[in-house]
């Protein structure tokens, strides 16, 4: 075993733990804080294991964990974005692009390569994995606002179809079960919370 290459995977993972410092605007589960992006990371893994039996039909769940591990560790550098904020998107692809190459490129090459090739993959979205995995890391959140009496919707005055349009197609296009059964709970907390 190298050294060398040990080093290089305990920077990477030494620097991956940062990514506990960075706050998001969904509340944990039990409400009494907002939760960091580690602990989504963790959680999106959790969801994909326990609901892959409700992904379509060619998906690969371990696949699927290992890029819901990794598709949030450039916020280490680019910092999160709430869903329902404002973003200049060109802006946030090139920040999250340089944060990726830096924090893959702490690792030996072939691994960073390989890893940064499943981050890759996440963010471009055409793959029935990354499909999967991308509408998980859409359908958790409001899971969450669902237990914690609307959580960051409150914040962002989202209603149901302000969250159809934005979210409906991000989590349709890779999990059509897990949508059906999210959205009539959500239209009617969305209904109950603006009356």
């Amino acid at each position: 075993m190298s050294t060398d290459r040990l080093d290089a995977q305990m920077a990477f993972l030494i620097e991956a733990g940062r990514l506990s410092a960075v706050t998001r605007a969904t509340k944990t589960s039990d409400g009494a804080r907002f939760e960091n992006s580690a602990e989504h990371s963790w959680h999106l893994a959790l969801f994909a294991l326990v609901l892959g039996e409700h992904a379509p039909e060619g998906v690969t769940i371990e696949r699927v964990i290992k890029m819901l591990l990794l598709h949030d560790l450039v916020e280490i550098d680019a910092g999160d974005n709430p869903f329902f904020g404002e973003v200049d998107e060109a802006a946030k692809e090139a920040e999250e692009s340089a944060a990726a190459d830096r924090l893959f490129g702490l690792l030996p090459a072939d691994q960073g390569a390989a890893l940064r090739a499943l981050w890759d993959e996440f963010e471009a979205n055409e793959t029935p994995d990354a499909r999967f995995a991308k509408s998980v890391d859409r359908f958790q959140p409001p899971n969450m606002n669902l237990v914690t009496q609307g959580g960051s919707w409150v914040d962002y005055k989202v209603t149901w179809p302000v969250f159809e349009r934005k979210m409906a197609p991000k989590i349709k296009s890779g999990a059509p079960k897990l949508w059906d059964w999210l959205a009539p709970k959500v239209e009617a907390f969305l209904a109950r919370l603006s009356h």
